[in-house]
């Protein structure tokens, strides 16, 4: 046996002699210790800290770690005995959640990027007692309490860990629990920002197609012609208020950010359209025809500019316009979608089938559905998303702005929806971002631009690796730490049923 493996089972030997101060990734509510020790004889990797694997190749640990052991719990007696929370700060604000039951195995999930923690943690005291492979039916009990955009990231972050929870009671990856899988790899494609200088915007494209995506998407704001004189109506009105034509500057309710597009009355010139049309052509000189390009936020302006502007783009061939309007406009999407020949994509802020995807489909008001699973309901509803689009003959990108554990939790979803067809990588330029979770199985997360589908490692094949996720923890969040308790949302005070 290899040195390293020896010490953490001689750890783990000392732990079960004097069980006092559990390492943090294995505390439970269970404070007698005795279902955790049963856990650890049952699965060795749940000794195993991330700290002792450097080094040691991931196949080399599991191939000893999993040898002649059962992995899999006492499914049908789980129990949910805590959430604890997480927050890691890139590119902003992303609770982690982790859910622990009493059999020492515990489920991740993730809130959606930039949304508040209490999201989640207000749902703890609806799930404590419950066990954690009913999914749908703890779904149903919390689903009340999410709603459309950032609101709904409790919601679906439970989802998510249910998910995690279930597949490693079970001992099988999260697609298995969907049904299967249609492939083994997902394809993704990468975001990238709005950059007007010309040479920097080559680089970054370059930069793309180096790192192996086979398709791109690109942002074209209006902050990127903002400047140049004769290309925007009504820009000096919004200058005027703080924020100006800045559309994610939503602190004040009366600003640019916070209206809604029909109530801006900003317009695009012919220039501002050519302009705009230009840095597309940019592109396209740069990745060629071949490479699917989509294209994202545009600003807020109306739906008949949007006609004017998805026409112009149109000769490019472009895989998508994504968020033109805001998606509850159901009727301009139908305009708009009839009016251009370029697919047109909405979606990462609805939530549930019924609560909005529903009648965007059958008015086949889009060309593509877009859903967050961590605003549109979690995996299993994000997939019944896809199933009822693929019924209507409406293919599924997905957006995904989050962590590895909100791109695992899409990946397992992917797999298992037929009319799929391409992910989004939203932090490709974070350097550190992979090394935020630890694979369980014998692949890696990414290989030339598609993120591999965990085939051989139980629910979303994945670990935190705890040192890293600790060097990352948002300083406005000290209050959680990594993980830490959080007594004060276990009581239940209120009666939630919506009916009578």
């Amino acid at each position: 046996m290899k040195p390293i493996l020896q010490k953490e089972f001689d750890k783990n030997k000392l732990y079960e002699t004097n069980h006092t101060n559990p390492p943090s990734e294995l505390k439970t509510g269970d404070p007698s210790g005795t279902n955790r020790r049963n856990f650890l004889k049952q699965s060795v990797l749940g000794g195993i800290s991330l700290a002792a694997l450097t080094g040691v190749p991931v196949t080399d640990v599991m191939a000893h770690s999993t040898a002649s052991v059962q992995k899999n719990s006492s499914p049908s007696d789980l129990k949910i005995t805590d959430m604890r929370v997480a927050v890691v700060r890139e590119g902003g604000q992303k609770p982690i959640i982790r859910i622990d039951t009493n059999q020492g195995i515990y489920g991740y999930g993730e809130v959606r990027d930039g949304a508040d923690p209490r999201y989640a943690l207000m749902l703890k005291s609806r799930l404590l007692g419950l066990n954690p492979c009913n999914v749908e039916q703890i779904w149903k009990i919390i689903y009340q309490f999410g709603n459309h955009g950032r609101q709904a990231g409790g919601v679906c972050a439970v989802e998510m860990a249910m998910w995690d929870l279930a597949g490693k009671a079970w001992n099988v990856p999260a697609w298995q629990l969907l049904g299967g899988r249609y492939r083994d790899k997902i394809r993704m494609y990468a975001d990238t920002p709005s950059i007007a200088d010309e040479d920097r915007f080559k680089e970054v494209m370059k930069l793309r197609l180096e790192q192996g995506f086979t398709w791109i998407k690109m942002d074209l704001m209006l902050e990127m012609i903002q400047n140049e004189p004769d290309t925007i109506v009504n820009k000096k009105f919004w200058d005027s208020i703080p924020g100006g034509l800045g559309q994610y500057n939503t602190r004040d309710y009366m600003n640019y950010g916070s209206a809604l597009h029909p109530f801006t009355q900003v317009q695009v010139t012919e220039k501002g359209l050519d302009m705009l049309a230009g840095f597309v052509d940019r592109a396209r000189s740069i990745i060629g025809t071949e490479m699917p390009l989509a294209v994202d936020h545009f600003g807020h302006f109306d739906y008949n500019n949007m006609i004017r502007l998805g026409r112009k783009l149109d000769p490019y061939r472009l895989a998508f316009l994504e968020d033109m309007v805001a998606w509850m406009y159901t009727d301009q999407w139908k305009r708009i979608t009839e009016a251009i020949e370029t697919p047109t994509c909405t979606g990462e802020d609805i939530y549930s089938l019924k609560g909005g995807f529903k009648e965007l489909i059958d008015k086949r008001a889009v060309g593509i559905i877009h859903p967050d699973i961590a605003s549109s309901g979690g995996l299993l509803e994000t997939k019944r998303i896809g199933d009822y689009a693929e019924e209507n003959g409406i293919p599924m990108a997905m957006h995904m702005a989050g962590l590895p554990i909100t791109l695992m939790a899409s990946v397992h979803c992917a797999a298992a929806t037929q009319n799929f067809l391409a992910l989004e990588h939203h932090s490709v330029d974070t350097p550190w971002y992979n090394n935020l979770v630890v694979m369980t199985g014998s692949k890696p997360m990414f290989e030339h631009g598609f993120a591999n589908v965990p085939l051989d490692s139980p629910g979303l094949g994945i670990e935190l690796n705890e040192d890293e996720v600790r060097r990352r923890l948002d300083p406005r969040f000290e209050i959680y730490g990594y993980f830490n308790p959080t007594p004060e949302w276990n009581d239940k005070n209120s009666h939630d049923r919506t009916w009578s």
